[in-house]
């Protein structure tokens, strides 16, 4: 009966060393794929912001160009 016991437990343990090896490689898995998500991200927040600066500067001239037009009197 003990022999049994300590097979099965062996049994477990091989298990639990195999579950948990499988579980780190997971976890470095998932690790790098968040670290490559952060660089995405800021890469893309930088991005926007840079288009965003594009876009207020174009819709300046714009504006600026609306109101010389306005400005100015329509001759017939």
């Amino acid at each position: 009966m003990l022999e049994a016991s300590l097979s099965q437990l062996e049994q477990l343990v091989s298990e639990l060393v195999q579950q948990n090896q499988t579980l780190l490689e997971s976890h470095q898995t998932l690790s790098a794929e968040l670290a490559q998500t952060k660089d995405e991200n800021e890469s893309l927040q930088l991005n926007l912001m840079e288009q965003e600066e594009k876009h207020g500067a174009t819709a300046a001239r714009i504006q600026a160009l609306v109101e010389r037009v306005s400005a100015k009197p329509v001759s017939a």
